[in-house]
């Protein structure tokens, strides 16, 4: 009896001992560790690749926003958003949420439609996205044709969330942004080359546009002019 309650005492021991080193190794040494190394070696990216402006965050490298008027009235769900088009504008997403002065933003969901190609719910949806995309991107100069809209124009990504769009729509929407802000064709065209992200190591993936940073860029570009 002796000898089982003490083999007991000691097996309970053993278990607790380990209990407090695992927790100690994997709770607080290995957290720690990691978190050193992620802050020395990336720490753009281990605080979440976040993009600031005029010293304050306004968003992440990693998530899109939207570029939206103010609602006429902000209770009514029902009332769609009306893009702001002085700024570049994103892919089209359900999972952004309205920024009129891109100093913050609301998530709302992040997925994709599932729907598929000859769905007529998205059929109409791309249909009316590049509708859209003609009538608000040509100006008196400058006329868009439904075959000069690229796809990401019209379409959302997997994640209904990605931070970036194509050149060719980025080249697009200069005109009209060029336009709504009063400045040269030339001006705004150089900021999308400025912007512009080429392939990673040189082969992987297509040249993006980050939206966000663009409309950081044209908003200083419209303050010093």
């Amino acid at each position: 009896m002796n000898n089982s309650a003490g083999n007991t005492a000691r097996l309970a021991w053993a278990a607790l001992r380990a209990l407090l080193v695992l927790t100690l190794v994997c709770g607080v040494v290995y957290p720690l560790a990691i978190t050193g190394v992620a802050q020395a070696l990336f720490h753009d990216k281990a605080n979440g690749s976040e993009i600031t402006a005029d010293g304050k965050v306004v968003g992440s490298d990693l998530i899109g926003q939207s570029y939206n008027l103010p609602k006429k009235d902000p209770n009514d769900p029902e009332e769609a958003a009306a893009p702001d088009l002085k700024w570049f504008q994103p892919r089209p997403s359900n999972g952004l949420g309205s920024n009129s002065v891109n100093t913050q933003y609301k998530l709302i969901l992040s997925g994709a439609t599932n729907r598929s190609g000859d769905n007529p719910e998205l059929i109409k949806w791309v249909t009316d996205a590049k509708a859209a995309v003609v009538k608000d991107n040509s100006t008196a100069a400058y006329k868009v044709k439904p075959s000069d809209v690229p796809a990401d124009a019209v379409t959302s990504s997997g994640s209904g969330l990605d931070p970036a769009i194509s050149p060719e729509y980025a080249k697009l929407q200069v005109h009209r942004v060029a336009e709504k802000n009063h400045l040269s064709v030339a001006q705004v065209g150089k900021l999308v080359e400025q912007n512009t992200d080429g392939r990673t190591l040189g082969f992987i993936g297509e040249p993006t546009v980050n939206v966000l940073k663009l409309n950081i860029a044209l908003k200083a570009l419209t303050e010093k002019g």
